[in-house]
């Protein structure tokens, strides 16, 4: 008998990761489970857990680079309704885990709230950009939650409030293993002057990063005010690449795949711009995509 006996209508083997990356790369893991309510993600949860398999979400990945090799363990995705809800009261906003970051912006636009907007463009859930405190130079989403609900690996529901999290630089202490939902206080506005805002945000955002490339969303976390894009063109790598893997021409903090390209030509070449960085202009870039 199998360890995930009784879940067998949501794990598969074997199932090939690239193709739920931005990236596009990866081999496949040992196992993938797409549950359908809470329920079955905590029992699959404790399943795991029982038997010592490692586990690791996979979100909107937008920001990870799987291994040419794969992931021995079991890779969640909360697709289902269950995890990507979003409803509004008012001005408090509850999403789920596993919505789209896009749509959660979206809706608080169409219902006249404000705060959220200033992430527009980034990828991703709405799990992810909680775990990852995604922000733009305006602020980012921890200055608007006002808890989160989480799972952790023995599959528990907590619970916690804005008080117990810690959000800091493009990072939170959101460690569990699911983000099930946040909940978001945000500002009444004027709807049109919302779209407005995301509208131009949109323009800015096409016109400096890889939209519809095949590759990452920012490789490295800017240092102290000072974009990491920058300290890479000043260290004289904005033309670098290794194998399939170049730095994009317009943004030297994005990496793009061609064809034939695969994950060790990308870690190869985040390991050339880190020590290139840190050998000629002495900082130590620090990473902002997920590499497992």
């Amino acid at each position: 008998m199998s360890w995930y006996a009784g879940f067998e209508h949501i794990v598969r083997e074997g199932e090939v990761l690239a193709p739920f990356t931005d990236f596009r790369l990866g081999g496949p893991a040992s196992f993938f489970a797409e549950p359908t309510s809470v329920d079955e993600l905590s029992g699959l949860l404790a399943a795991a857990r029982a038997e010592s398999i490692p586990v690791r979400l996979l979100g909107g990945g937008s920001n990870v680079l799987v291994p040419d090799e794969g992931y021995d363990g079991l890779v969640l995705q909360i697709t289902a309704p269950a995890f990507t809800q979003i409803q509004v009261d008012g001005t408090r906003v509850t999403a789920g885990g596993g919505s789209k970051l896009v749509h959660l912006i979206s809706t608080t636009a169409r219902e006249g709230l404000s705060g959220l907007e200033q992430l527009a463009g980034i990828r991703g859930t709405v799990g992810g950009a909680l775990k990852g405190n995604a922000g733009t130079g305006s602020g980012d989403i921890g200055q608007w939650t006002e808890s989160v609900s989480v799972m952790t690996v023995a599959g528990e529901v907590l619970d916690r409030s804005r008080d117990e999290i810690h959000f800091s630089y493009r990072q939170s202490d959101l460690d569990e293993a699911v983000i099930l939902a946040g909940v978001f206080q945000l500002d009444q506005d004027d709807a049109r002057e919302v779209t407005r805002r995301i509208q131009k945000l949109w323009i800015m955002k096409r016109a400096s990063h890889p939209m519809g490339e095949q590759g990452s969303g920012s490789v490295f976390k800017d240092q102290g005010g000072v974009s990491a894009a920058s300290l890479i063109e000043q260290a004289g790598f904005k033309d670098a690449q290794v194998g399939g893997a170049t730095v994009f021409e317009s943004q030297a903090n994005y990496i793009v795949v061609g064809d034939g390209a695969t994950s060790a030509d990308v870690r190869r070449l985040i390991d050339k711009l880190r020590e290139g960085v840190l050998d000629q202009l002495e900082v130590e870039l620090q990473l902002q995509v997920d590499l497992w």
